[in-house]
């Protein structure tokens, strides 16, 4: 049995993010079927392979016992205009735990590893987006300690 570990995404991981990203989309289909399609690929692999070789772009997978069970899709922002003091942030655009793993602390092992990443390249803070119909993610984003930044409204026009 292989100790689990976190390393960074590469080409043989393609399969296993892409079958995450389609985890993703199914939670966010189901929630919000206005926006998002029920099938579909967020990234073509060209995309996903751009992704994980751009250094300012890194997608940090969970692996045990040879499979990818989570990811961390991240970016380095670079922040600072007029009012705004100058700062980089890292952006957490996406993070993901295969669903017959998740309540085994894969997604909090990704966060704190993440959290060490940030303050390793002199992040200010951490962001992310997290839906209001995925309840799920919203408790689990703060039982990490994660706090509302800002509020984003919207209004559906309907036809």
């Amino acid at each position: 049995m292989d100790h689990p570990c976190i390393r960074l995404a590469g080409p043989k991981d393609l399969d296993a993010v892409n079958r995450l990203l389609h985890q993703v989309l199914a939670v966010h289909h189901r929630g919000r079927p206005d926006l998002f399609h029920a099938i579909g690929k967020k990234y073509t692999d060209e995309e996903l392979l751009a992704i994980f070789a751009h250094p300012e772009t890194p997608v940090f997978v969970y692996e045990a016992d040879g499979k990818v069970l989570g990811y961390a899709f991240c970016a380095l922002e670079h922040k600072g205009s007029g009012s705004l003091k100058e700062l980089t942030t890292l952006y957490i655009e996406d993070l993901c735990v295969e669903e017959n793993a998740r309540g085994r602390h894969i997604g909090t092992t990704l966060f704190e590893y993440v959290k060490g990443y940030a303050r390793e390249k002199g992040c200010h803070n951490i962001t992310l987006h997290a839906w209001e119909c995925n309840p799920a993610a919203m408790a689990f984003y703060r039982s990490l300690g994660l706090k509302i930044q800002y509020t984003s409204f919207e209004l559906v026009c309907e036809e």
